[in-house]
């Protein structure tokens, strides 16, 4: 029960600084982060045209990439907020 508890309030509080980092982060670049979701839209349209091998290639590519720059904007969306909120430089 203590386990579940502290899960509960450790995933709050990551929901919250997250929450609270949206609104400053406006000034973070989310471009390369609408390429790769771009990417994963258009080898899900290939499938459906009947092209599998290059549809399933962009597919599986984007969502990586998806991954990998929405972590890196995340990252700099929590930075940003730390930064505002306690003063670095």
């Amino acid at each position: 029960m203590i386990r579940s508890s502290r899960w509960l309030t450790a995933v709050s509080a990551c929901t919250l600084i997250v929450a609270l980092s949206l609104g400053p982060a406006a000034a973070a670049d989310t471009a390369r982060l609408n390429e790769a979701t771009s990417q994963v839209k258009e080898g899900a349209r290939s499938i459906g045209y009947g092209e599998f091998r290059p549809g399933f290639a962009d597919l599986f590519t984007g969502i990586g990439r998806t991954i990998v720059e929405g972590t890196v904007y995340t990252g700099k969306t929590i930075g940003e907020f730390f930064k505002k909120t306690f003063g670095g430089d």
